[in-house]
């Protein structure tokens, strides 16, 4: 794992934080890389239950690096963020810097102080739930430089925003506030301290049934992308894996308890 990202798992929670405070988080070639091992590596972990995504320094990421892509640093030119997909991925490297936390089984939370701006918004976009400082700066900034935006961002706004509203911040990259953000929908929640309350967040959803937790996180992400009867069907099997299980009568019983449930994490 490269140093562009570091990774603390405790108590059921994932601290994954993007390190690299002096280009505050610029996307290079290294951080692609890092971050997209970060997601396998938190994916693979049985013992995650939430990922806290956020960045080390003054800001969350300020998008791509683009000195180390005009061959500014050394290595720039190196990964081809465009190319083929690994294996059965659907996702080509600068993809799944944000698909990844989509695909994680997990629920995800964002939290987003200082600038989030082109590739750094839509790695928040691939979040579950994205806390926001009040005076953050988030923008879709990739037509500034004649670009549009490739890394599953316009995949994500019309669904979070409306397909109007998503057109016109991908159209202008005009900046938002945090509390903009909210008022549209690209933020779930404004705070002042983003991390703090992703984590308090995180805390309450790590004491839920991890199993439960992972079968709903499945269904709302397919929600709309396939025929309702199929969607039905998988709803059963999950209910069916869930009901009666130990970990479904353990949280029964530490309701009626009054005491915090002790789940068992998958195998």
């Amino acid at each position: 794992m490269s140093d562009r990202v570091s990774i603390e798992v405790r108590d059921g929670i994932a601290d994954v934080r993007l390190n690299r405070p002096d280009k505050m988080n610029a996307l290079d070639g290294a951080m692609f890389a890092a971050i997209a091992e970060a997601g396998d590596q938190v994916a693979a972990d049985p013992s995650v239950r939430v990922v806290v995504l956020s960045g080390e320094g003054r800001g969350f990421c300020a998008g791509l690096d683009i000195g180390a892509f005009m061959g500014g640093e050394p290595g720039g030119e190196s990964f081809d963020l465009l190319g083929g997909r690994e294996g059965d991925r659907i996702a080509n490297l600068a993809q799944q810097v944000a698909h990844t936390w989509i695909e994680c089984p997990v629920p995800v939370i964002a939290a987003v102080h200082g600038v989030a701006l082109g590739g750094g918004i839509q790695i928040a976009l691939g979040a579950d739930i994205r806390f926001v400082a009040p005076d953050a700066k988030l923008s879709v900034l990739e037509i500034r430089w004649g670009l549009l935006p490739d890394m599953t961002g316009l995949q994500s706004l019309p669904r979070l925003v409306g397909l109007d509203v998503a057109k016109e911040l991908a159209f202008t990259g005009r900046m938002l506030s945090g509390v903009e953000a909210k008022e549209l929908g690209l933020a779930t929640h404004v705070a002042d301290d983003p991390r703090a309350a992703a984590f308090e967040l995180a805390t309450e959803i790590a004491g839920k049934n991890p199993a439960a937790i992972r079968g709903m996180k499945a269904l709302l992400n397919a929600a709309g992308t396939r025929p309702l009867a199929d969607s039905y069907r998988e709803e059963t099997r999950l209910m069916k894996q869930v009901i009666g299980s130990p970990n479904q009568l353990e949280a029964v019983t530490a309701y009626f308890e009054k005491r915090p449930a002790a789940f068992t994490d998958p195998a």
